[in-house]
């Protein structure tokens, strides 16, 4: 069963800020929004789409079709539930099935789910074959540091410790009360990985609270939890 559909995961999944508040409840959404490109009358694909924010978010800005895939099918009933548009369609998919239609979509998007990804190249070749010429991939990661922290905690002295940076690979944490399984991908990988399938990078943003939250997210503050990338294809 993915980690997702778990009835008790998912109940803890639903508590956090971003579920409940949406985009606005996302810490990184003042720096992810800008780097989106015009949506008027364009082809939408989202990785990941989990409660269809992103996808809801399109449509609303004139995008003439959006397609939301996730594996996860309680993801998708409150997709369903809270962002449905005339211009949105959701498929139950992981990001490995599905078959990138070749020069299909403007934007491509994934927002927090290419840290699940073993292999990155893999998805950067698909989603480079999918989107039309000068199309956008426009991408959130958890930041390397941030993955290959130990065991993600803090230290009992308030440190943020960072171990095995350049050994790539699989990494268990605890998240949300329960034993996630992730990849920690190096910087090198996940920029260069763009570069040599064929993308300019555009823009790099390493994600931090928005200044009227900082005072209340102290940890936030002290070393990068997500890294934004926004990239063309040539």
């Amino acid at each position: 069963m993915n980690q997702y559909d778990h009835p008790d995961f998912f109940a803890e999944y639903a508590r956090m800020s971003r579920s409940q508040y949406g985009l606005h409840g996302a810490g990184e959404w003042h720096q992810l929004e800008p780097l989106f490109p015009d949506l008027a009358g364009k082809a939408v694909l989202d990785l990941g789409c989990g409660y269809g924010w992103h996808c809801k978010y399109a449509a609303d800005r004139g995008a003439a079709s959006v397609l939301g895939i996730d594996q996860s099918e309680r993801m998708l009933g409150e997709a369903i539930r809270r962002n449905t548009a005339a211009y949105i369609e959701y498929r139950v998919c992981s990001i490995g099935d599905y078959d990138y239609p070749a020069e299909a979509f403007d934007l491509v998007i994934s927002n927090l789910v290419l840290h699940y990804i073993e292999d990155l190249d893999a998805v950067y070749r698909q989603v480079h074959r999918t989107l039309k010429a000068g199309g956008t991939f426009l991408f959130n990661i958890e930041h390397p540091t941030f993955t290959a922290g130990v065991r993600q905690q803090f230290a009992p002295d308030g440190t943020w410790p960072v171990t095995d940076y350049y050994y790539p690979g699989e990494r268990t944490t605890e998240f949300l009360g329960y034993t996630v399984k992730k990849y920690h991908h190096t910087l090198t990988q996940i920029l260069n990985g763009l570069l040599q399938c064929g993308f300019a990078i555009e823009a790099v943003e390493e994600a931090m609270p928005p200044a009227e939250w900082q005072s209340q997210m102290p940890e936030e503050m002290q070393r990068p939890m997500m890294l934004l990338v926004r990239a063309g294809k040539r």
